[in-house]
């Protein structure tokens, strides 16, 4: 098993929270998805884009990239944007602030075998500021004690620490299909006494499968949240609950509950797949069988289908009008805001319930009106 599949600061979340976590998700062979690989293409582009923008030779990797499409190079050239706005930021800070691209970054001496890519670093006197690229839209990524980029944070500063005098730690994730540029900033002490107090004996354990199993909201990418027991003693305790008359539960237990509500049905789904993957591969659940799910009718040649109709003198198509994600994937960013940024409208959404540390404002109801008149 190679030594570096156990705590890769991507995963650090993960095994921060549930150390033993990290040797058994070792022993899972890795398995690419069009996710994954879609991720890469558009680090790849964002690379190229800010390598060419700071004037250095690279070579356009566009008819390379296995995905590509208009969304991908706007989103990479916002990332290249934002990216030079910080560099002409450094420069305020010192003349020649050194910026780093795609960056192997060393973390091994509180972690083990860590390291990691930093996909832009910009060292300058008193600042570092690191920023990742996040090119998902699953997940709403944040900067604030962000445990893969401290990690990358903390190796940069072993690396350039000697060469900088670096007092404050600035963090930036930007997930621009989500429209979320998000910082946040510490200082150097804090960061070191987080390395040695909290990161350092935490992979130790994790190292060694040893420490306790914990689980909560980041199993959501772990290779055995089907089968944890952990999981499923933490998802059974709070299924209880399912079996009481909701009325009947004060305001104090549900709100315990509410936090853990997608916890619950994620685990359920998780456990769903999981069975139905060993059921394929031939193992039998006491009470249970396979059976060939409903279907619906499909044309086997659509081709041939729209020619006979039109033929019979009917029309085979749907004239609707494009959504709107897809209309500006068809026109571009720059030019969907030309021609309609005055004809499309952001309803208010409907209330949800959110924990208290959401960002947004919380909302007012129109009982909430009534008391303040």
């Amino acid at each position: 098993m190679p030594k570096h599949a156990y705590l890769s600061a991507s995963a650090s979340h993960r095994w921060l929270a549930c150390p033993p976590s990290a040797k058994l998700c070792a022993q899972v062979e890795d398995t690419g998805s069009p996710y994954a690989m879609q991720g890469t293409c558009a680090h790849e582009l964002a690379q190229y884009l800010l390598e060419k923008a700071l004037g250095r030779q690279c070579r356009d990797p566009t008819e390379d990239l296995s995905y590509y499409d208009q969304e991908m190079q706007e989103a990479a050239e916002s990332y290249c944007s934002f990216v030079m706005d910080q560099v002409e930021a450094a420069k305020k800070l010192c003349k020649d602030p050194l910026v780093c691209v795609e960056q192997t970054l060393d973390f091994s001496k509180w972690v083990e075998h860590g390291f990691g890519t930093g996909d832009a670093v910009i060292v300058a006197d008193g600042l570092l500021h690191i920023i990742d690229l996040k090119y998902g839209v699953g997940v709403l990524v944040e900067a604030d004690h962000n445990s893969q980029m401290m990690c990358y944070g903390l190796a940069a500063l072993d690396t350039f620490g000697d060469l900088y005098d670096i007092e404050r730690v600035r963090l930036s994730v930007f997930q621009p299909r989500r429209d979320n540029v998000d910082t946040w900033e510490t200082t150097k002490d804090e960061l070191l006494r987080w390395a040695d107090e909290v990161l350092a004996p935490t992979a130790r354990l994790a190292y060694d499968g040893e420490g306790e199993f914990a689980a909560g909201e980041h199993c959501q990418f772990c290779k055995v949240k089907a089968t944890c027991r952990k999981r499923s003693e933490y998802a059974m305790e709070l299924a209880k609950y399912e079996f009481a008359d909701p009325p009947t539960l004060d305001e104090t237990e549900i709100a315990a509950i509410l936090p853990q509500i997608d916890t619950l049905v994620s685990w359920a789904e998780d456990v769903k797949a999981w069975a139905l993957q060993q059921a394929l591969s031939g193992v039998r659940y006491p009470g249970f069988k396979l059976v060939e799910g409903r279907s619906i009718r499909k044309y086997t040649d659509e081709a041939a289908v729209a020619d006979i109709v039109k033929k019979a003198g009917f029309d085979p198509f749907e004239q609707r009008l494009l959504g709107i994600t897809a209309m500006q994937k068809q026109l571009g960013k720059k030019r969907f805001d030309e021609l309609l940024s005055g004809l499309v409208i952001k309803p208010a959404g409907k209330p949800v319930l959110a924990p208290a540390s959401d960002k947004r404002a919380e909302y007012k109801s129109a009982a909430d009106d009534f008391e303040e008149d």
